[in-house]
């Protein structure tokens, strides 16, 4: 499964990445920005969009519509990640079009169970 992860925090992105490396069959391409998510786009299409709420360029609700405006992304499953308690921002979150939120740091045992939930047919 293909991931494209967005935040700012190389620290938490780091995290992200290490998580995912432990779950295996988990490819990750990581964006600090807005306008480098975009530019990922490019050449990496993928199963699922990570993306945290608050970025230097944008906040996540509004890099979700224009990701989706992307070809391909339009029903590409979402999760907002954030340093905020998902319960203080998840209407906010499914208004927006995001699947689901996480807390930071990222729970393995959740991911895995989130992202069996929204696995793309082989």
């Amino acid at each position: 499964m293909r991931l494209l992860y967005v935040d700012d925090d190389r620290i938490n992105t780091f995290l992200f990445e290490e998580t995912c490396r432990v779950a295996g069959q988990l490819e990750v391409r990581s964006a600090g920005t807005g306008g480098e998510a975009l530019a990922v786009l490019r050449q990496f299409t993928p199963d699922v969009l990570v993306i945290d709420l608050h970025l230097p360029d944008t906040d996540g609700y509004a890099l979700l519509a224009r990701l989706r405006a992307q070809p391909g992304l339009a029903d590409t499953p979402a999760f907002l990640c954030s340093a905020e308690r998902p319960a203080d921002i998840a209407q906010a979150a499914a208004r927006a079009g995001f699947t689901g939120c996480w807390a930071k740091p990222v729970n393995l045992k959740d991911l895995l169970a989130e992202l069996a939930k929204v696995r793309p047919a082989p």
